[in-house]
């Protein structure tokens, strides 16, 4: 909310389009992150390309859950995790539950994480990355029954934990920038 809509008085209705402007910097973490996550699948023939997707996911729900939680409700993290189980191919409810309980301790910890330092946080998500990643793990091999082999579980973990600076760091110009909703 703009500094000037909390003092009193009586202010014109904002235009057509600056409420499209707010609401398309509303919705950017969201769609954001699922481009992220269909681009992810494109064919780069990458080796183990399959596992940036569920980095990638894990990483932009983290980040945005801490940075605009407002713009990463749950509803949208649930979608984002049945994105993430059409793409992986995996069976249907792994992914919403990796990404809400990796939006849950975002949100539960918000406050404290902050105000810290990026390596804190980092440090963090490298424990809620690594959470996620073994409990889709464990999900999968005990919906398919059969264990899939825990090498990629902890593949997906060095991935996603190695991808997070950057992605929290694109992120978090665009938050200032163009994903801002104050500057509409």
């Amino acid at each position: 909310m703009d500094p000037t809509d909390r003092l009193p008085g009586i202010r014109p209705q904002p235009s057509f389009w600056r409420r499209l402007d707010m609401a398309a910097r509303t919705c950017f973490p969201g769609f954001f992150t699922a481009l992220l996550m269909v681009l992810s699948v494109a064919p780069l023939g990458l080796a183990h390309q399959a596992v940036l997707l569920a980095a990638l996911a894990v990483g932009s729900v983290y980040f945005w859950s801490l940075a605009r939680p407002a713009s990463m409700p749950s509803a949208l993290v649930f979608l984002l995790g049945l994105l993430l189980d059409v793409l992986g191919f995996l069976p249907l409810g792994v992914g919403p539950l990796c990404l809400l309980l990796t939006h849950a301790v975002a949100l539960r910890y918000r406050l404290g994480l902050c105000m810290q330092p990026f390596l804190l946080i980092w440090l963090v998500f490298a424990g809620v990355a690594g959470c996620a990643a073994l409990l889709q793990w464990a999900l999968v091999s005990l919906l398919l029954f059969r264990i899939t082999p825990p090498a990629l579980a902890a593949f997906q973990w060095v991935i996603a934990v190695g991808l997070y600076p950057a992605i929290a760091g694109a992120f978090a110009r665009t938050n200032r920038s163009i994903a801002d909703p104050q500057r509409a």
